[in-house]
């Protein structure tokens, strides 16, 4: 809208110039004025995508008919929009010329029009006028602009390192509390695996014990993503604000499983008591990582669920390979007994259901009419 006010302002202006209200007349017939000041209207609506045009038609303007107005908008428009030296000097030379051509060409005519342009005095206040002081309010505008975007920019960073220490601090918590819960597991179950007598028991233990080791450096390479993190926040802002040289620092992190480690994962809910049964249909083939580690977390995220309300049901597992998708599908029947009742996050599933649609897919989770669960993905690959 603003640049459709500026094409009508433009011409109005234009037209009141050429018929001699605010300058030289022209000469020429009312739809000539009329032309000239539409074309200088459209040109100055064009500065919604570039100024370029509106500069070529106020030189034209200027040197034939002493027409300041467009002149004035493309020298506010260069000094907002011109940024290298190089740029600025051509605009600026460029008008030099153009009030030199101008003044030959009031010199050569009579009347109004070389008194205006041809007379030094006169040229060098038009040309202050319609050049200097437009050009400096657009540089002032384009300087006020660049202070905004810097102090939005810088706000943005303090907002992200502040977060980035609250992650620190959920980190440390997080190391403190549940590090700490782990390890006394896993130093239990080692204890009963060495005293007890039972083979049976024995194995229970060092599988909890896996599972205890497996859980702390799974927790060890989360916080080390969350202090690095915080490190790149550090940094970003840094380099953002100009107080720090560049600091990055890396970390290194275990890979995560991958779809491979699935008959592992299913191991291990064998191993604790629940009867689950894996099924392949259509030509098993590798997957892209990203597809297989998501599939990976459906089943796991799945099982768990299973390990807190029905941890003596049967569980079906099905990987579907299809030509365009892969689709698992965890099912577990009603559990012969009440729940453990194991505490949860409530979030597994709300996480599961982001990390799945991020590549394109699709979660569907529902109870079952006999008392079981299902939670089935597809996922394009």
């Amino acid at each position: 809208m603003r640049f459709v006010l500026l094409g009508a302002a433009m011409f109005g202006l234009s037209l009141f110039v050429l018929q001699g209200q605010a300058g030289a007349p022209s000469g020429l017939p009312l739809p000539a004025e009329l032309a000239v000041a539409a074309a200088v209207g459209l040109a100055a609506w064009w500065t919604r995508r570039s100024w370029w045009p509106l500069a070529a038609v106020a030189a034209a303007g200027h040197v034939l008919l002493l027409l300041w107005p467009p002149l004035l908008a493309a020298s506010y428009h260069a000094g907002r929009d011109l940024v290298r030296g190089r740029d600025v000097a051509a605009y600026l030379g460029g008008c030099a010329a153009v009030f030199g051509a101008s003044a030959l060409m009031g010199a050569w005519r009579d009347g109004v029009r070389e008194v205006l342009a041809a007379t030094p005095g006169n040229a060098l206040f038009m040309a202050l006028a319609v050049v200097g002081l437009p050009f400096a309010l657009g540089l002032w505008t384009r300087a006020r602009r660049e202070v905004r975007r810097r102090a939005e920019r810088e706000q943005i960073m303090r907002a992200e390192q502040v977060r980035a220490e609250e992650r620190a601090r959920i980190a440390r918590e997080m190391h403190d509390v549940v590090a700490h819960r782990v390890s006394l597991i896993v130093l239990h179950a080692g204890a009963l695996e060495v005293r007890t007598g039972d083979e049976e028991a024995a194995r229970t233990a060092a599988l909890i014990g896996g599972i205890g080791r497996e859980a702390l450096t799974n927790l060890r390479d989360v916080l080390g993503v969350l202090r690095a993190t915080d490190r790149a926040t550090d940094w970003a802002t840094d380099r953002a604000t100009g107080w720090a040289p560049d600091r990055r620092q890396t970390v290194e992190v275990a890979p995560p499983p991958t779809f491979a480690d699935l008959d592992r994962l299913l191991d291990q809910s064998r191993a604790l008591g629940v009867e689950v049964v894996r099924h392949d249909e259509g030509e098993v083939r590798e997957v892209e990582p990203a597809v297989g580690r998501t599939a990976y977390r459906v089943v796991q995220e799945a099982l768990t669920n299973v390990h807190r309300h029905a941890a003596d049901a049967r569980t079906d597992v099905r990987v579907r390979y299809r030509p365009e998708a892969l689709e698992v599908e965890v099912r577990n029947r009603a559990p012969a007994s009440p729940p453990a009742g194991l505490p949860g996050a409530g979030w597994g599933l709300v996480g599961l259901r982001e990390r799945v649609e991020l590549l394109g897919g699709t979660l569907r989770t529902s109870a079952q009419d006999d008392g079981g669960f299902l939670v089935a993905a597809r996922i394009p690959a």
